[in-house]
Formats: structure tokens, sequence, C-alpha cells
């Protein structure tokens, strides 16, 4: 059991906070972040599967001593994480987050275990001498208002704003042609690791990328969302990948919500092939091949403050937004 009395643990009868206990704590944990999710209106879908594969690739983060659970007579009601990652900006962010079940909400339980995340990562950063800036992060959908309040008053600052864009249909779309020099191939899995730096090379100029690690990589390629390339488009200039869109089918998500959509999980020009149209071929490729597949809709998220103009593309193209999301720092 956790220790909690410093950071103010409320008076709940049978409440007790505690270490993960391993992979036996994921299927309640996400019906955690399951129920948090359609309390705030996210249609997101995780399954136990990709939950699963995302604890056993986490980075720079101890399980046993960077994740607590809050139970109610042995029933998990929240759980939240902390990690750090390093920052292709510059400096090191400490960023924690938290879900707490709905029915438990506004109760002081969210409070007690940010307040218990800040207190750890302070000592994990306490051990980083050598690294200048830090920074407190965390993030959240801007209708968990709950969220928004503790993390203000706490003292993080809202510093970058996203979209979660949504394109109701996919009549319409035309793909233009592959800027000259370049050809549009299909991928294959043998080419997925090429592809994966590609994209890691091209992210490197959004703001707030972290460095991408091994970790990362094994994720990727265990991901079963990436089993099927059928909807990406990869851009060739000779031998050199100048850019890659990798879209998926979120099955479950379609299935809970009655509809056919695909997700752009990535969109991805490296700097010398940019300024030339090669996103735009792309990506109308993708939509255009899902469209003729029977898919009906798509989705993706975006950074409102994009440096390579990527929100003037996507409503080019029928995305508009239907959520929006905040992320906040906080000076160490």
């Amino acid at each position: 059991m956790i220790e909690m009395t410093s950071v103010g643990a409320p008076a709940i009868p049978g409440l007790r906070f505690r270490h993960f206990g391993g992979k036996d704590d994921l299927p309640a944990m996400l019906r955690v972040y399951s129920a948090a999710h359609i309390a705030d209106g996210i249609e997101e879908v995780i399954t136990l599967e990709q939950m699963k594969l995302n604890y056993a690739t986490l980075v720079h983060c101890d399980p046993a001593r960077d994740i607590v659970v809050a139970e109610v007579d042995g029933q998990v009601v929240a759980y939240a994480r902390v990690f750090w990652n390093d920052l292709v900006e510059g400096g090191r962010s400490y960023e924690n987050f938290g879900f707490v079940h709905p029915d438990w909400r506004r109760r002081g339980i969210g409070g007690a275990m940010h307040r218990h995340n800040d207190e750890r990562l302070r000592q994990i950063a306490a051990e980083h001498t050598d690294v200048s800036p830090k920074w407190l992060g965390s993030e959240g959908v801007d209708t968990d208002a709950g969220n928004a309040v503790l993390l203000i008053k706490d003292g993080y600052e809202p510093v970058r704003f996203f979209y979660e864009m949504v394109a109701p249909t996919l009549d319409g779309i035309q793909a233009p042609p592959m800027p000259e020099g370049i050809d549009l191939r299909p991928a294959t899995r043998d080419q997925y690791r090429t592809l994966w730096l590609a994209a890691a090379e091209a992210f490197r100029d959004h703001w707030g990328e972290t460095e991408w690690v091994e970790a990362d990589w094994d994720r990727f390629v265990a991901d079963p969302d990436n089993d099927d390339p059928r909807f990406w488009r990869v851009g060739w200039d000779g031998d050199q990948v100048a850019g890659v869109i990798m879209t998926t089918v979120p099955a479950e998500e379609n299935e809970q919500h009655g509809r056919a959509r695909i997700y752009v999980a990535g969109v991805s020009v490296r700097r010398p092939w940019r300024r030339r149209g090669l996103a735009r071929a792309l990506l109308a490729s993708s939509l255009v091949g899902a469209r003729e597949a029977g898919f009906t809709s798509a989705s993706l998220g975006v950074d409102t403050n994009s440096p390579t103009g990527a929100n003037t593309l996507y409503e080019s193209l029928g995305f508009a937004p239907e959520q929006t999301f905040t992320s906040y720092r906080k000076p160490m």
C-alpha cells in the first residue's frame, strides 16, 4: 500500500492506493480508461491487447514505482502514471496523467494521485542533475473540465492545442498526380523499419516531439493496427522515402459506433520534399483507396499550430475539428 497522507488523500471508506500489480491489473485499468473516455466524449476504443502492448513497451517508466492504482473495497476506480521524455527541442519533460472512473470523480481521488505524481516526478528529476531545462507536463481533452481545473490550480499553464478532426464523408476527394520525380508504391512489411525511421525524421519538426527509441519501434511493429497497410501510401524518390501516410482501420471502434471509418495515424514528409504537394497527393490517394474499399469517413489528430501547415491541407480535404485537446507545462 502507498502512503498517501502527505498528499491529502480523501477520507473515503475502503479507499486505498497501491502500486501497479502487473498485467493482471490491466483489465480493470482498461475499464476505468474506457469509462472515462465515454464520459468525456472520446470515441477511441482501446482493446486489452493494445493496452498490454503499450504497457509492455513503456519508455522511461518503472511500472513498479511509477504507476499508482486506487481501489475502493478491492475494486479499481482510478490509476495514474508518470514517465519522462527527452525532447527534440531540448530539455526533458516529466509527464503525468491519470484516469478516474466517472462514478468516483469529484471526490479528491484524482487530486491525491496528481500530487503523488508530482512528488514522484520531482524525485526522478532530482537524479537528472545534468539536464536543463526541465518541465512538468500533462495533457487532456478539453471536455474533462475537472482535469483542466486541477492542473491550472497547481500552476500548470496551457501551452499548445490540438484538434481531433473528422472528414464525415470521403465523397468528392480526388487524388492529384505525384510530384515530378516521386513514385507511388505500395507499402510492404519488409519496409516497415525504413518507413518508421523516415517518419521519425519528419516528425522532429513538430512541437513537443520526443526522441524516438527502440521501445517505440517494438510497439509500432507489434501493433495489430499496423498489420494491414493497404491504405498506406509511400512516395519514393529513387531509394529514398520522401513521404509516407500511415492509415489504419479501427475495427473495434467502428463496430462500437456503427460506422466505416479509417484513422490517419501519421502524415509525414521529409524536409527535402516539402512544399511540393506530396502530402496532399499521398493523403488524397489513401482516402480515395479507403472510399473505394467501402469506408465512408476518416479522422486524424493535428497540432492547431502545425509548423507544416497541416491544418489547411486537412480542411481542404473535408476535415473539420470535432474535439480539442490541451497540453500543459509547469517549470520544474
